[in-house]
């Protein structure tokens, strides 16, 4: 088949532009807002708590813009204008702090901010700074709910599945989803500790006992 100009201008930029091959892993999320709660609860911390998440990934298998993330991790902690996933204000702009897993070459650490972002739109956009350190991130698959993130100093979370002492008012439900999107499974849990050390957000926080976590996977892919 002959092809036009067009066409071959076309299959040009194709083979030029970054490619996103499958990948997969675990995924850990914590506010400081519950996620899992009654709307009366969640109205009585809107607008007063809830600017701060650490969001977590931790890629197990796979390739980001054409680069092997196979078992590298990456953090983002941000600190919004407003209570994030609330329907009534815009939570921009947000500050984010990377944290990127210091075994990564810097290729590597370039496409796992490139994928953390791509997972969530404009949140991640307005980066202050980015951190090498060391990452463990870890899910138990056995029990739902159950993981632990840790991030040097800088940031930890670790958290519990939610149980029938966490109802405190019988109309709980996700009342604010995930973060990140492309989660192919993620229950709310509770973070039994959750909480941010580094000095670039001019804020630091420490939660414990609160219904503010997700855990989950992902496979992302064409």
């Amino acid at each position: 088949m002959k092809r036009t100009g067009w066409m071959i201008g076309l299959a040009m930029v194709l083979m030029a532009m970054p490619t996103a091959a499958q990948v997969s892993g675990i995924y850990i999320e914590s506010r400081t807002a519950d996620v899992y709660t009654g709307p009366c609860f969640a109205n009585g911390e809107v607008n007063l708590t809830g600017q701060e998440a650490v969001l977590a990934w931790r890629i197990e298998k796979g390739t980001w813009n054409d680069v092997e993330l196979n078992g590298l991790s990456v953090v983002a902690v941000v600190r919004a204008s407003s209570t994030l996933g609330d329907p009534f204000a815009n939570p921009l702009p947000v500050k984010t702090v990377f944290l990127v897993d210091e075994s990564a070459e810097s290729t590597q650490r370039g496409a796992l901010i490139a994928f953390a972002q791509a997972q969530t739109g404009e949140l991640l956009k307005d980066v202050v700074a980015i951190e090498a350190t060391w990452i463990r991130l870890e899910v138990e698959r056995a029990r739902h709910g159950y993981a632990t993130l840790e991030a040097g100093n800088l940031a930890r979370i670790s958290t519990r599945a939610i149980g029938s002492g966490d109802h405190l008012c019988s109309n709980e439900e996700i009342f604010y989803p995930p973060l990140a999107a492309g989660l192919g499974h993620a229950v709310p849990a509770v973070a039994l500790e959750s909480g941010y050390r580094g000095n670039h957000l001019n804020v630091t926080w420490s939660d414990a006992g609160r219904r503010s976590a997700f855990v989950g996977t992902f496979s992302i892919g064409p």
